[in-house]
């Protein structure tokens, strides 16, 4: 089908992923850089977060019910059968909503399915927390055809100490022995140097990205943009390593017109590269 208003059609992409209150990240930063790359966003959410400005701006996190995650997506899936070849996934939060995705997911097939594998939210008791990591890396990780994990992801899922690029280096290659899944891992603020410093690996391409820091501290929304980011441009026919570049470049715009609030950190803004 093709758009009466331009003759063309956007590519589509959906993200699975937490709704978060402030904007700043979440489904409505993936929605916002899916919009400014142009492609077609839709989203089913796992959870609602809202920061705690009465509890130094902690998380609460609520989970969506497993039928509603499934109803979303039961919607989304036959809605768009024919055009629904991408997808990000974010924040799940529990073992039931990673085994209701990988079960949606398991209903057609994919060219891409983009994992941003968040790891420990501090709303959830850490028992819980834990529970949910293994099913992650059980169940969507092999799944994954692109991995962007943080500094912290990398290390829990390489069981690499990263404490310099070369050890980022090695989490990557792990990772994709790991998932077959092309790699971004991000370094960001977290390593020391004047460069924020991610490395990209698909089992055959090696190439460091690397852009001057903007600030010491990690800005809000800023992993879920590069994934989303990612996400949009494989959609549209880049091929990883083109997406890992774009998405890179996107981002530290955004970080440089971040968003200030009265939140103790600011926020990227997907508007960033106008």
């Amino acid at each position: 089908m093709t758009s009466t208003a331009t003759g063309t059609r956007p590519a589509i992409t959906l993200t699975i992923a937490g709704s978060e209150a402030t904007g700043g990240a979440g489904a409505q930063a993936d929605l916002k850089t899916f919009q400014e790359l142009g492609t077609y966003g839709i989203t089913a959410l796992t959870c609602i977060v809202s920061f705690n400005p009465k509890d130094n701006w902690n998380h609460r996190f609520v989970p969506v019910d497993a039928q509603v995650i499934a109803d979303q997506l039961e919607a989304i899936q036959t809605c768009y059968a024919a055009d629904l070849k991408t997808v990000k996934l974010g924040m799940m939060g529990s073992p039931a909503t990673i085994n209701t995705v990988a079960t949606a997911l398991g209903n057609q097939a994919w060219d891409n399915i983009v994992l941003d594998p968040v790891l420990i939210c501090k709303g959830q008791e850490p028992g819980h927390a834990l529970d949910t990591d293994e099913a992650l890396k059980a169940n969507l990780l092999p799944l994954a055809t692109f991995v962007t994990p943080n500094h912290f992801e990398a290390e829990s899922l390489s069981g690499i100490t990263i404490n310099n690029v070369e050890d980022l280096t090695a989490a990557a290659k792990k990772i994709h022995e790991l998932s077959g899944a092309a790699v971004l891992a991000k370094g960001g603020v977290r390593l020391a140097g004047s460069d924020a410093i991610d490395v990209f690996y698909d089992g055959e391409t090696l190439e460091l990205l690397s852009a001057p820091k903007i600030g010491e501290v990690a800005v809000s929304g800023a992993g879920c943009s590069l994934a989303a980011a990612i996400t949009a441009e494989l959609a549209k026919g880049a091929t990883p390593l083109e997406a890992a570049r774009t998405a890179k470049a996107f981002v530290t715009e955004g970080i440089k017109n971040r968003v200030s609030s009265a939140a103790p950190f600011d926020a990227l803004w997907q508007g960033g590269t106008r």
